[in-house]
């Protein structure tokens, strides 16, 4: 009885081995055999584009089901510029199913490349247009330090009434940021970053009483206070300087 088992498990094994040698010989796994005809794709297509993903599988799409290369596919889409990533499934007989995970971009990276949320810095048509992204300045090499500032000025005028949306990191090391009404505050280097933001938003209220219009300009880099400079006032001021105020502590 042992014997029989044995004996047809190696039959099992050589048929197994042995078949799709046959297969080959007689052209039963031949490129043109059982062609890859259909197309399925899950994704968001919010930034990417089906005709962008046909053009990209285009190539294999046609060959036979068991010579289509999934890598080559998976490559291909991946080289996509909005593309983060991609699964590429064959489904018998004829279907090629991929499932596509867009980048999620976090911020614009020296005004024409983005920032995704992974942290990789990309290109990608369109880039400019984002402009409800933060906006993130500064040499290629400190992108995570920037990214960090940019954390921590979001959680220190959190509840301050002014909502920043950028941070650049100049080629002096002098920092600043914007906010979303247009405005540019100029901290300096960032060990005294803490102490003067703290100094600035401690009396913003105040610095704000009177006044309907935000402030144009900061400089927080004063040893005891900060000048403020504020839009250029009505007609009468047309042609003068715009007004500043320096506020010592």
């Amino acid at each position: 009885m042992k014997s029989s088992v044995r004996l047809i498990a190696w039959c099992l094994a050589i048929a197994l081995v042995a078949l799709p040698i046959v297969g080959v010989l007689r052209g039963w796994f031949a490129a043109a055999r059982w062609p890859v005809n259909h197309l399925t794709v899950q994704a968001e297509f919010k930034h990417v584009t089906p005709a962008e993903v046909r053009a990209a599988v285009l190539p294999g799409i046609g060959r036979g089901f068991f010579a289509l290369n999934l890598d080559n596919v998976q490559k291909a889409v991946a080289a996509l510029p909005w593309v983060e990533s991609v699964e590429a499934r064959k489904r018998w007989p004829d279907t090629l199913s991929l499932r596509i995970y867009e980048r999620q971009p976090f911020a614009r990276w020296n005004d024409k490349r983005l920032i995704s949320r992974q942290g990789l810095v990309f290109d990608a048509p369109g880039a400019g247009d984002l402009v409800a992204l933060p906006h993130l300045q500064g040499p290629d090499d400190r992108l995570a330090e920037v990214v960090s500032f940019y954390a921590q000025t979001q959680k220190a005028f959190a509840g301050s009434g002014l909502r920043i949306n950028g941070v650049a990191l100049s080629e002096r090391g002098s920092w600043s940021v914007s906010t979303a009404a247009g405005a540019r505050i100029v901290i300096g280097d960032r060990e005294q970053a803490g102490r003067r933001l703290r100094r600035f938003l401690d009396v913003y209220p105040q610095l704000m009483a009177g006044h309907t219009e935000p402030f144009a300009y900061a400089d927080l880099r004063y040893t005891n206070g900060f000048a403020v400079r504020w839009p250029q006032a009505a007609p009468a001021n047309a042609g003068g300087s715009p007004p500043t105020m320096n506020i010592s502590s």
